[in-house]
């Protein structure tokens, strides 16, 4: 059986990348902020909703708007939801471990635990088609209207009145019936598992039904000898079938194993909802565009700078349709960083089938995210800052690949600007030539005049009143020559009664 509720014709994978292969750019769009707040405190979410984001780059449009139809659903009956994941997990609770190994146990043990497992399954998949059943006129998705039929189709109770029966004859309560053949040395060859005879399930039938004659054996309780040989009789007739019991409990595991994650997804988006409900951030479902170099957004928001400020932010509306290359510039402290990683974020969340804080949002798929921001200077000494900004430029290189989305971050700055600017201008038209979008934050005015004239460039800059006031948006704007630094002396020198006379 297949859930097929995070894609329409594969299982999810909810192995999320290790410490050592984390995402990349996480650290500069903050996306531990996000997790955590998904999360909601349980790391299963958190580990899940990380692996949902690393794998992101693979999903087609078909497979975001599926999600979105299934996330939905989910926002609706929150509580049915849960109720689902709550089966779902029973056999993984510490209280219920149901867990089992196919190695370092001998075939009796193996069928005895597979035997267990399988019962005790067979009584969580009753519930949860029962509970499915009952509520499935409020779903209205395909991806939990093909769960509820799977359901249906393979755990009837035609099917599991069969599987209760034939687990209750493999746990052997009345013994186990062989036959074999005498070999070399009067050891038994040929060993076959039987299924017991009506005679031997009832006493009823021994004594109406007439049978052949039999012979019985009994052991001395002292007689180790004779119950190990009678145990690896045993063990020699269960090994035919122990296998097959592992198989059919592993696969009743996986199906809940792959039930829980999936719903770990959409439980943990429901969580990340909830908390911006609290704060009053709206929300909506991003509309995944086929068209190459496709942006647009209206109040679009840093979802991670609302989670952290608890309160509303400030958004931005930009038309990039057909603008690879997008250049923002402006003042300090007047929202670039802030841009920058919101549109990371979105990106990131469109293609895991999230939806995003805006009031629309629209975007081409990517191949992949990658970040180039300005990091601290390297105190071991072993390289220069400006250094350490090519070797990570050249990494991000290795890895990239075509249609991918790369956010740079006053990157190249820690030369002085000629250089810096034509460092800059080599790699982001190279970037541009191999189909890669490119959001670049920076001073470098030389960096930005070079394209005033490039038809794929599309010039943003933070608006900022004469009086040094930020608004925290951006304007299509091209950039300026000068740098603002009146604003950092008036900061740091300006005392509050003169900024009082200025205003």
């Amino acid at each position: 059986m297949k859930t097929f509720l995070m894609h329409p014709d594969r299982d999810f994978d909810p192995r999320s990348p290790s410490p050592r292969e984390s995402l990349p750019s996480a650290q500069d769009i903050e996306l531990e902020v996000l997790l955590n707040a998904a999360a909601g405190g349980d790391r299963y979410f958190h580990d899940t909703m990380a692996a949902a984001c690393a794998q992101a780059w693979d999903n087609d449009i078909e497979t975001i708007r599926y999600r979105q139809e299934v996330l939905k659903d989910c926002l609706a009956v929150p509580a049915l939801v849960r109720k689902f994941y709550d089966i779902a997990i029973e056999p993984f609770g510490r209280e219920r471990s149901w867990s089992f190994s196919l190695y370092d146990r001998d075939a009796g043990q193996k069928v005895a635990s597979g035997v267990r497992t399988l019962q005790s399954c067979l009584d969580v998949l009753e519930r949860l088609r029962k509970t499915c059943a009952a509520n499935a006129d409020r779903f209205a998705s395909r991806g939990f209207r093909q769960f509820f039929a799977t359901l249906e189709k393979n755990l009837d109770d035609d099917w599991l009145g069969a599987a209760r029966t034939d687990l209750t004859n493999l746990s052997f309560r009345v013994g186990l019936l062989l036959s074999a053949q005498v070999g070399g040395g009067g050891k038994a060859v040929g060993t076959v598992l039987r299924k017991p005879q009506r005679s031997d399930l009832s006493w009823m039938h021994r004594m109406i039904s007439p049978a052949a004659r039999s012979y019985t054996l009994q052991l001395h309780p002292r007689d180790d000898a004779g119950a190990q040989a009678f145990a690896e009789l045993q063990n020699r007739g269960l090994v035919l079938i122990s296998d097959a019991i592992y198989q059919s409990a592993e696969h009743v595991l996986g199906f809940l194993r792959t039930l829980r994650s999936e719903l770990a997804f959409y439980l943990g988006c429901v969580n990340l909802k909830e908390q911006l409900d609290r704060i009053g951030e709206a929300v909506t479902f991003p509309e995944p565009q086929a068209e190459p170099n496709r942006f647009r957004c209206r109040n679009l928001r840093d979802t991670c700078l609302a989670l952290t400020m608890e309160q509303r932010v400030i958004g931005n509306d930009i038309d990039a349709d057909g603008k690879p290359l997008v250049i923002i510039t402006g003042a300090n402290r007047g929202g670039k960083s802030t841009f920058l990683r919101s549109v990371g974020l979105a990106q990131l969340m469109q293609q895991c089938g999230m939806f995003v804080t805006a009031d629309a949002f629209g975007a081409s798929l990517r191949s992949g995210l990658h970040t180039h921001y300005k990091r601290e200077e390297d105190r071991s000494m072993r390289s220069g800052k400006f250094d350490e900004e090519l070797v990570r430029m050249s990494g991000i290189a290795d890895v990239m690949r075509r249609r991918a989305l790369v956010l740079f971050n006053e990157s190249f700055a820690a030369t002085h600007e000629r250089e810096g600017s034509e460092i800059a201008r080599q790699i982001v038209r190279a970037l541009l030539e191999n189909d890669v979008t490119v959001f670049f934050v920076s001073h470098m005015y030389a960096f930005a005049r070079s394209f005033l004239d490039d038809e794929r460039a599309l010039f943003l800059r933070a608006e900022r009143d004469e009086s040094g006031a930020r608004s925290f948006r951006l304007i299509e704007a091209p950039p300026l020559p000068k740098s603002f630094g009146t604003d950092i002396f008036r900061r740091i020198f300006e005392t509050p009664e003169a900024a009082d006379a200025r205003s």
